[in-house]
């Protein structure tokens, strides 16, 4: 349920917004993050870790690329802590975008981990 809450306040928002859900599934983007994972949300549905992770480049300011297990939606999913970084992002259609990346936990009030919403906005 607070996953749907979660996807409906993402929908109304101009911010580009990915929400996964606690195994990694990417379960929803908005519309303005269509342009960063080069797909519409309608066309594709939810698409596995294993796929989103392998359709993207992430780098440091300095250009190197930063490992997967360094990207801030694989810490908020992995250590269930928020976090925010600059990055140069490679997206699938081969274009480099500068932007701030914010990815923050799902927890519900019982403590259960649902998830983690990350937020894009140029740098």
């Amino acid at each position: 349920m607070q996953l749907i809450l979660a996807r409906q306040l993402a929908s109304s928002l101009a911010m580009p917004i990915v929400i996964v859900d606690a195994a990694g599934t990417l379960i929803y983007w908005n519309e303005p993050a269509e342009l960063l994972i080069g797909l519409r949300f309608e066309e594709s549905g939810e698409i596995p870790a294993s796929e989103w992770r392998a359709q993207f480049a992430v780098s440091d300011v300095d250009r190197q690329l930063i490992p997967q297990d360094e990207w801030p939606l694989v810490i908020a999913l992995t250590r269930h802590q928020p976090v925010s970084r600059t990055i140069w992002l490679g997206m699938p259609n081969g274009n480099w975008r500068h932007i701030e990346w914010t990815s923050v936990p799902f927890i519900a009030q019982g403590g259960e981990f649902l998830g983690v919403q990350s937020v894009f906005w140029e740098a």
